[in-house]
């Protein structure tokens, strides 16, 4: 990519977007385009082209998405497939009808089966079923990175798709509903530390710049400490779904963003796969290759916090896949690794919570 091409974000206010966003910066990029869901709503088809046509960029970053944790995939089933195809669709569509010279689609590694072999290679794709609770989900993704590998074969495009770990990081969204598993424990260990301390303060705080169901830092105390007992934080414990005994890898998202734009600067289509015969599985892990379990994790955000309280699960909600671990060698032969590990970025994600 050319440092003064046109290079346009999707979703780059969002986890991984702003992310790339500010490594683009941090690396000279100069033109990069950047549009709200108020200013542009991406399910919106007539809105997408009107913008591709007024905007015409060389360069696309797909990393906008509907997102969620287990609980938000099990409530919001239709949403998580619709709004995710429908996203797709509009910017992959445009994206080759406008001549987009390289395009990088962000999925995610619950595109892999239920039961696959672990550390999950890329060719486990589609080799058994789906885990259940965010099946929708990753069947969105499943075909977007098979739209990307179709235009390809088919066109000649240079689409590339990359499927991440667990992503943690600045801008994480800490809701506690809809957001993944290692914000919303940070959040609800927080919370249940204030709370432990009778620090309503805090607790009003967080809950004005963070409401939960309508429940904000003006309301009663009472009915702050109703809703946040109906997310298993009280002043005496706090209660985390399923058994503790999952395992999961965890990737900063800023290193996230560095390896998407390696991969847009560094790697072609052509360079993602060997055989010339039956052209599949063309994209690209984007993990640590390392893992931990829910309740190791849940322990190191109570250490890094200072939550002296009660550490309790509730089994009788899921735990989801038990263990998704990715097998990064292709990128690694690529030439990029991580260097952030797990104990330094829980740090350095409550640090980033506690400041805004």
């Amino acid at each position: 990519m050319e440092k003064n091409a046109k290079i346009y974000v999707a979703g780059h206010h969002g986890l991984v977007g702003s992310a790339i966003w500010q490594n683009l910066q941090q690396k000279g990029y100069t033109n990069l385009i950047g549009k709200s869901h108020r200013e542009l709503d991406l399910l919106d088809a007539v809105a997408v082209r009107k913008f591709f046509d007024e905007e015409r960029p060389e360069y696309v970053f797909l990393a906008a998405a509907f997102v969620g944790g287990i609980m938000a995939n099990s409530i919001y089933r239709a949403d998580f497939i619709y709004k995710n195809l429908q996203i797709q669709q509009n910017v992959i569509g445009e994206s080759f009808r406008h001549n987009v010279k390289k395009l990088l689609f962000l999925g995610s590694t619950c595109i892999y089966p239920r039961d696959a072999e672990q550390p999950m290679k890329e060719d486990a794709l589609l080799t058994s079923p789906l885990e259940y609770t965010n099946e929708p989900y990753a069947i969105a993704k499943i075909a977007g990175l098979k739209m990307c590998e179709s235009f390809n074969l088919q066109y000649g495009t240079n689409y590339i798709a990359v499927m991440p770990t667990n992503l943690y990081g600045p801008n994480d969204n800490f809701d506690l509903k809809r957001s993944h598993v290692l914000p919303a424990m940070i959040r609800k260990i927080h919370l249940a530390h204030c709370l432990r301390n009778n620090d309503q303060k805090t607790v009003r705080e967080d809950l004005n710049k963070r409401p939960v169901e309508g429940i904000d830092g003006n309301s009663s105390w009472e009915d702050i400490k109703g809703i946040l007992c109906q997310y298993g934080i009280t002043d005496r414990e706090v209660k985390l779904w399923g058994t503790g005994t999952p395992l999961r890898e965890f990737l900063w998202s800023e290193e996230m963003a560095d390896a998407s734009v390696f991969v847009m600067e560094k790697v072609d289509f052509k360079n993602t796969y060997t055989s010339n015969k039956d052209i599949r599985n063309c994209h690209i892990n984007i993990g640590t290759g390392k893992e931990i379990t829910i309740r190791e994790l849940a322990r190191l955000i109570i250490g890094t916090v200072g939550y002296e309280g009660n550490l309790t699960f509730d089994s009788s909600k899921p735990d989801g896949t038990m263990r998704k671990l990715t097998d990064p060698s292709k990128l690694h032969a690529l030439g990029w690794h991580h260097q952030i590990e797990i104990e330094e970025g829980v740090k350095r994600l409550y640090d980033w919570y506690l400041k805004h």
